[in-house]
């Protein structure tokens, strides 16, 4: 309990067209888990059995928890649903002050979410861009509107049908350059489709952003 207590508490929901038994398989089986968790890394599979398998305890039917203090829960009905995940606490700083944990769990909903309203079909691939630029740079990756979720995180979908979501660790108004990571999640394509996607979005992504990287499901977490 102490160590709950001195964790940032947080809230993240979104609301799916789907309905809550679609919804609760799609966050507990590794198959559809790997459609939408993350991004594409050679661990990632390890990541989700241990996160999903080994980690959680079923609390409730449709609800999962952790020994942090945090829970998933879907609710609603045959038609639609909501995904909540939570964490008490009362850490100084704030609720603007950044956590990893709170933020990842944002865009990786919005990749839920995305799976389940627009259902794409092909296992998904991804492209997870990292380095540091500005909010402003970043959000110029791809023409089109984007979407908030929250101060730090923005999504959008470009002309090709691929979901975006950019992550920095300061607002994404801030002119501040800072850490930002990008995951383009793309469905069905072939191996030529996607080395061309690789590419393109490497010239893209190097002169906007210090430290530019691009990780594929063959490469190690990047930092590791």
């Amino acid at each position: 309990m102490t160590q709950a207590r001195q964790l940032k508490p947080y809230d993240v929901e979104i609301s799916v067209a789907a309905g809550r038994d679609e919804v609760w398989e799609s966050v507990t089986q590794p198959a559809l888990l790997h459609q939408w968790f993350g991004w594409d890394y050679d661990g990632l599979a390890a990541e989700i059995k241990q996160i999903f398998l080994d980690e959680a305890t079923l609390l409730a039917p449709e609800q999962m928890g952790w020994a942090d203090g945090s829970y998933l829960e879907v609710t609603g009905d045959d038609d639609s649903a909501r995904v909540r995940v939570t964490r008490e606490g009362n850490s100084p700083g704030g609720s603007e002050r950044y956590d990893a944990i709170e933020e990842g769990w944002r865009a990786f909903l919005i990749q839920l979410r995305f799976l389940l309203d627009q259902r794409p079909e092909g296992r998904r691939r991804t492209l997870y861009l990292t380095g540091e630029t500005t909010g402003r740079q970043a959000l110029t990756l791809a023409s089109g509107e984007w979407e908030r979720f929250g101060p730090r995180v923005a999504w959008t979908v470009d002309g090709d049908g691929h979901l975006i979501v950019a992550a920095g660790r300061v607002p994404l108004d801030e002119p501040t350059a800072t850490h930002f990571e990008v995951t383009v999640s793309m469905f069905g394509a072939d191996d030529a489709t996607f080395e061309a996607a690789r590419e393109t979005w490497a010239k893209r992504w190097a002169p906007m952003a210090a430290g530019a990287e691009i990780t594929t499901a063959t490469d190690p977490a990047p930092g590791s």
